[in-house]
């Protein structure tokens, strides 16, 4: 799970995935915005310079030679709802809300952007395709990553023994309290496992969004799983995080593609 830098963009990969995916998730490091998104700001709706964010996402597509019109992205509303992304999205077409994209087309680069929430990177090197997820708590509960694996299955006929899945930066349980609803939520969607994802802390709770997605990638029937284990929180030189910044803060991006 190495750092990779390529003109002053700084990203991660996972050694998980083979020569024919092309992945990334990018840190804040290499980009034009000024504070508080410094630098490689890659949301559009946290009060940035469009032109800011339309720079860096160039930059960050041409890190990985990836054509910037190769893009497909959604409106990310933490939900279950997947796109199978079959052409680039044109900039004329609304966003659609979905926080799964998948696709079997090599000219289709899938990205979402982070800040805390967990990016699920998928691959299905059997049948040539690859998939993408986002998941904060509430997606986590409503099962997102669960969605993503059956939506392969579904659509492609994908083997989930034969999946290999990511979970990249995201917050950490040692930042991550939440209050007496999410809770109740996570026992209600996880059961008698809700005690490994849950640790009490100063009265309240600390939810584990790594376990969590873990565990449902591994209930959905997937067995090669690479955990980043890089908590946002911890390290807001290279990522954004909206709990640590007090919301005033950025998106770093998450890049998955069949190589051309």
């Amino acid at each position: 799970m190495p750092f990779q830098s390529q003109n002053g963009i700084r990203y991660l990969t996972f050694d998980l995935f083979g020569v024919d995916v092309v992945q990334a998730v990018f840190t804040r490091r290499g980009g034009v915005s000024p504070a508080p998104w410094a630098a490689l700001n890659l949301g559009g709706t946290v009060g940035d310079d469009p032109q800011l964010v339309a720079e860096n996402r160039r930059r960050a597509f041409a890190a990985l030679g990836r054509a910037p019109d190769s893009l497909y992205d959604v409106w990310q509303v933490h939900g279950t709802d997947v796109v199978v992304a079959g052409a680039p999205r044109s900039p004329e077409r609304p966003l659609r809300q979905a926080d799964v994209i998948l696709t079997d087309r090599p000219g289709v680069t899938l990205f979402m952007r982070f800040a805390d929430c967990v990016p699920v990177l998928l691959h299905d090197p059997q049948h040539g395709v690859v998939g993408i997820a986002h998941a904060g708590w509430m997606g986590t509960v409503r099962g997102t990553a669960r969605a993503a694996v059956e939506a392969l299955v579904k659509h492609f006929n994908s083997n989930p023994a034969e999946l290999q899945a990511a979970i990249g930066p995201s917050i950490g349980s040692d930042h991550y309290e939440v209050g007496p609803d999410v809770v109740v939520q996570v026992r209600q969607a996880f059961g008698d496992a809700a005690d490994q994802l849950l640790a009490p802390s100063n009265g309240r709770m600390r939810l584990d969004l790594w376990a969590a997605n873990q565990l449902l990638l591994e209930q959905a029937g997937v067995r090669q799983i690479e955990v980043s284990g890089i908590c946002t929180a911890c390290h807001v030189d290279d990522w954004y995080s909206h709990r640590l910044e007090k919301g005033r803060t950025g998106r770093f991006g998450a890049m998955i593609g069949l190589r051309e």
